[in-house]
């Protein structure tokens, strides 16, 4: 049975939920523009219960640390078929090696090992609600 999910503590995801967030699936980031329009993009990222934090590797040039840094606020969505995830939260751009490094490993243990990148940084995402349909 399918069951709704809305949810504003992380810590209180079912067992189905936490499968889901632990399954190889692509997902996408909504940040906002200057203008405030929206930008969407694909992306891997991996979701930590422990912290209630969802890690974003990527370039520190990339438009969606731009908007991190203006705006503060992010949306990652996973989808599979009738199943979906909505974590939305305050959104931070980590540059510190520790926390780069860290970011880099959750990544390679949900997808492989990224390849090179000096430029690389996290987006973290501190997820304060939870939507969706996963079970």
């Amino acid at each position: 049975m399918w069951s709704t999910v809305a949810v504003l503590d992380p810590a209180a995801l079912t067992p189905d939920v936490l499968a889901f967030l632990a399954e190889r699936h692509v997902g996408t980031l909504s940040t906002a523009r200057s203008d405030g329009t929206l930008h969407v993009c694909a992306i891997a990222f991996t979701w930590d219960a422990t912290a209630g934090l969802v890690r974003i590797i990527t370039g520190d040039r990339s438009q969606k640390v731009r908007n991190v840094e203006r705006h503060g606020r992010a949306a990652v969505a996973q989808v599979d078929g009738p199943r979906w995830l909505s974590l939305e939260g305050r959104a931070r751009v980590a540059r510190d090696p520790a926390a780069v490094a860290d970011a880099v490993a959750r990544h390679a243990a949900r997808y492989r090992e990224p390849g090179p990148n000096p430029a690389r940084v996290a987006i973290e995402i501190d997820v304060v609600r939870i939507l969706g349909r996963a079970g």
